[in-house]
């Protein structure tokens, strides 16, 4: 995805854990982060207190959405990602996209990678991988001021 692009559909999910997210319902209101991650991947497991940081610290101003993007046929057990969820505390709804159809219309190829949009629903910040969360921070609460 390109910057200031409209977030894509979130269409194709394998199934949904913890409730749905409609992006029409939401578009308009409050930005979104949405977070991509792996069971198999031991940089998303270190990350995802980042994540449930900026759910229940930004609770009510900002929708948090975790992917669960398989990268191998063996992340595709939906009990283990059950088991992942619980063990990490990823409460906020989880598109499971084991068709990497979500995937694809983000142009994602890594975990863990995290898209910001604005309330409109445009992207305003991407980055992928461990390091610059003070960088993510910064973006997420520039969203947030301008609502």
């Amino acid at each position: 995805m390109k910057l200031h692009e409209q977030m894509p559909e979130l269409v194709g999910a394998t199934t949904w854990l913890n409730g749905r997210f409609d992006r029409a319902d939401h578009i308009g209101k409050k930005p979104t982060l949405i977070h991509f991650w792996s069971i198999s991947c031991g940089l998303c497991k270190e990350m995802m207190p980042y994540m449930n940081n900026f759910r229940d610290r930004y609770r009510g101003e900002l929708n948090v959405i975790a992917v669960h993007m398989p990268r191998s046929k063996d992340d595709m057990d939906l009990e283990k990602i059950k088991k992942a969820a619980r063990a990490h505390d990823i409460t906020q709804p989880i598109f499971v996209d084991n068709d990497l159809k979500l995937s694809d219309a983000f142009d994602n190829e890594y975990v863990p990678s995290y898209y910001v949009f604005d309330r409109d629903g445009r992207l305003r910040h991407y980055q992928a991988g461990g390091s610059g969360m003070k960088m993510l921070i910064k973006r997420v609460k520039r969203v947030l001021d301008e609502m």
